[in-house]
């Protein structure tokens, strides 16, 4: 069931929210995978950029209103799994996770072996309506748990 909007009044309180929810405890994903949000990754995945340069430097509600949909696309065992997509060396990469499963809504992990347990671990990336962008997505090269984990031993 696709989450309900979240609205709040200003980027501040959203800014708390994220701190809340993802920031004190990780997020469990439906496979059983930690996934660690640090809060200096609210503005990159809640900012957005005015000139089309990568510099995000105005606040976008729309992307913030469905900040409760990170969590439910990660619990979610119905989402479809991709390899993530590296901008500078123009390639996919097995440890990079995108999940999809409300639209076009994508939630980008980063995964890392825990050293002690030697268990995937995840760092929350960013998230976005992938509009532009689903159509690339959803033919990209499907995430596979073995080969994650072959890709970082």
């Amino acid at each position: 069931m696709l989450p309900p909007f979240v609205e709040y009044d200003t980027p501040k309180e959203y800014k708390n929210h994220f701190e809340k929810v993802y920031c004190k405890t990780p997020i469990l994903t439906f496979d059983g995978i930690n996934v660690f949000f640090s809060k200096d990754k609210f503005d990159h995945a809640f900012f957005e950029s005015t000139k089309r340069n990568g510099v995000k430097d105005i606040f976008s509600e729309e992307r913030a209103k469905r900040i409760d949909w990170i969590k439910a696309t990660l619990e979610n065992p119905k989402a479809d799994l991709y390899q993530g997509w590296d901008k500078d060396s123009k390639k996919y990469f097995p440890h990079r996770r995108v999940s999809v499963v409300f639209g076009d809504f994508a939630v980008i992990i980063g995964l890392s072996l825990n050293k002690k347990s030697g268990e995937l671990k995840g760092n929350f990336i960013t998230c976005y309506e992938a509009n532009n962008s689903i159509g690339k997505i959803r033919t990209s090269p499907v995430w596979d748990k073995q080969k994650c984990l072959d890709y970082l031993k």
